[in-house]
């Protein structure tokens, strides 16, 4: 799963002055903890569905085209006067023709039979032109007989010349429905992959510091921890994201802070400058809670100033690649070295402002592999996971997984004097295969 969220970070070079979170506002599909319906298609059928479509499709074009080509190639050979249809055809016709003459003629040798004895005035010359006229009215009677079978046969060839131009354009038109049928098939796969891949917003997919100061000062080192619950109806693969930002800080800058965050054997350092995922939990039913530590080191130079760090749960499940928990943001004060910490302890979790919690859809997953809370590409989670009867163990190690992308973060960011903005894209480019 690849997301994609943006924070627009309002600043002024003050570096006490409080940072206001800004973002643009994304388009999420409706959802709140609702479980998927026990008919609704996976993620991974919807793309295996798109994915037939398109084949279907990508061949029914192909098949228009071969198609359109051969109907042309058809019809221009039917219209040749070397095709054994037409060539009948045109003989047809000749013949016919040339019947019809002859009828023609046999009419006329009967008229002229008939003048014959008219004008005869012996008996003799009048048997004579009896003769002639019965023979020429026996001509005539041939030579229809054999002009009504020319025209038969004519009629015959032109309707088998006029049948195979039929067939060739209905052949056409059956592969062109097959066209339509394919596209309206791909147009209703592409919509339904289109629908899954909306953003869908879960508000019981929670971040929460626990232990993080509302005041820290220069020079120490405080430890706390990220916990993330499972409180939808979903069983959701996971991906805490955290930013920590001190207020002034422009983009490339040595930042104040240093935070790390433990994948059960090592520290590993956040980037300090854009959104981060960390510790995937590859499994995480409903219910279900995982902490994670982290620590935070605040260089001995700072004085006065104001930070904030963000918390969010991005996700996945088997029916949509986006799943989206509610931006939490924590406000803390940074001192100057040897500053006495007031003793009530915990950064409290501030109500988000209009913009704070809306950020835009997430990209299209993809493929990769991606390093797990571990370290590496095991697909094991850190830390232990607890049911919501409180009872306590490790997450069950699923094993290497080649479908999970490493974790790669882009953002823009740009600090404009007097009141400048600091620009911080969270994207997750890493994907997991369904």
């Amino acid at each position: 799963m690849k997301f994609c969220r943006t924070l627009a970070v309002a600043a002024t070079v003050t570096v006490a002055t409080p940072v206001a979170l800004l973002t643009a506002a994304p388009a999420f599909a409706s959802g709140s903890s609702a479980a998927p319906a026990p008919d609704q298609p996976t993620y991974a059928e919807l793309v295996k569905t798109a994915t037939a479509a398109q084949k279907a499709y990508d061949e029914a074009v192909a098949a228009e085209t071969e198609g359109r080509k051969e109907v042309e190639a058809t019809l221009k050979a039917l219209d040749s006067d070397t095709h054994p249809l037409k060539a009948a055809s045109i003989a047809a016709d000749k013949a016919a023709k040339e019947a019809a003459a002859t009828k023609d003629a046999a009419q006329k040798a009967v008229a002229d039979a008939k003048a014959q004895l008219d004008a005869a005035q012996s008996d003799s010359d009048k048997a004579e032109a009896q003769r002639v006229l019965a023979a020429a009215e026996g001509d005539l009677a041939k030579a229809v007989t054999a002009q009504q079978e020319a025209d038969a046969a004519a009629e015959k060839a032109h309707t088998a010349l006029d049948d195979a131009r039929v067939a060739a354009a209905r052949k056409y038109s059956r592969i062109q429905q097959a066209l339509e049928k394919a596209r309206a098939a791909k147009e209703a796969a592409d919509k339904a992959l289109a629908a899954a891949k909306e953003c869908v917003r879960e508000s019981g997919l929670t971040s929460q510091a626990v232990g993080l100061p509302a005041e820290v000062a220069a020079g120490s080192t405080v430890g706390f921890t990220l916990r993330v619950t499972n409180g939808t109806r979903r069983t959701l693969a996971v991906d805490p994201l955290v930013f920590f930002h001190v207020a002034g800080e422009s983009r490339g800058a040595k930042s104040l802070l240093k935070v790390e965050w433990s994948n059960g054997s090592t520290w590993q350092a956040l980037n300090g400058e854009d959104p981060e995922h960390i510790a995937h939990l590859d499994v995480m039913k409903p219910g279900e809670h995982s902490d994670v530590k982290l620590r935070m080191k605040v260089d001995s130079a700072a004085r006065n100033a104001e930070a904030f760090a963000l918390l969010a749960g991005d996700a996945s499940d088997a029916y949509n690649p986006c799943v989206l928990g509610p931006m939490k943001r924590y406000d803390f004060t940074l001192l100057p070295a040897g500053s006495k910490t007031a003793p009530s302890g915990d950064a409290k979790p501030v109500p988000p402002g209009g913009d704070d919690d809306k950020r835009p859809g997430a990209a299209k997953p993809g493929k990769g592999s991606a390093p797990s809370a571990q370290g590496g590409t095991s697909a094991q989670a850190t830390g232990t996971t607890t049911t919501a009867a409180g009872a306590e163990g490790s997450l069950a190690e699923t094993g290497s997984s080649p479908a999970m992308a490493p974790i790669a973060l882009t953002s823009a960011a740009t600090v404009v004097l007097g009141a400048g903005a600091v620009v911080a894209a969270r994207r997750r480019t890493s994907t997991r295969g369904v």
